[in-house]
């Protein structure tokens, strides 16, 4: 059995600073989530890890995106998004939607409720109406009731661990 370190145990380091915060986190592997939404000037998305089923009843998720993300409040007008769930071998989705410059270059979709972009070839889609938003230190958390949902049994979904992109283990 494998006894949790107390905070005697954990270094000074890990209490408070951003790397070393991060490198102990990204030990847990993570969904990977683009979110979209129709903005004022055009189609909005950003790649997000912090995504999580909320409730079934009523049915709502959140999603976490930080506070210094330029989309997140052009989208707030919309009240409507689109959590678009990458597939194994969409890596260049995730990645465009996490940099800067035109994000939806070269990307195929089709307007969803509200008009926000569901992502061609992703292997899953939860469409949402924006019920709350909340302080999250950095990040801003997010709270949508589900309006639709669709998926793609055949698509294995793209995770993220420990800074790279992966796909899940085939099993034996």
């Amino acid at each position: 059995m494998i006894e949790a370190p107390t905070m005697a145990d954990l270094p000074t380091t890990a209490l408070g600073h951003d790397a070393v915060h991060r490198d102990m986190l990204g030990h847990f592997a993570s969904g990977v989530a683009v979110v979209t939404a129709a903005g004022p000037e055009g189609p909005l998305g950003f790649t997000c890890q912090s995504f999580v089923s909320l409730s079934l009843e009523p049915s709502l998720v959140w999603f976490a995106p930080a506070r210094t993300s330029r989309s997140r409040p052009l989208m707030r007008a919309s009240a409507a998004f689109c959590v678009n769930v990458p597939a194994r071998g969409q890596r260049d989705l995730g990645s465009a939607f996490a940099g800067p410059g035109d994000r939806f270059r070269g990307v195929r979709w089709s307007p969803g409720h509200g008009g926000a972009p569901l992502l061609e070839g992703s292997c899953a889609w939860i469409s949402c109406d924006l019920v709350h938003e909340y302080d999250g230190g950095d990040h801003t958390i997010v709270i949508g009731r589900v309006t639709g949902l669709r998926a793609d049994a055949s698509r294995e979904p793209l995770v993220f661990h420990r800074g790279r992109y992966r796909s899940l283990a085939r099993p034996d």
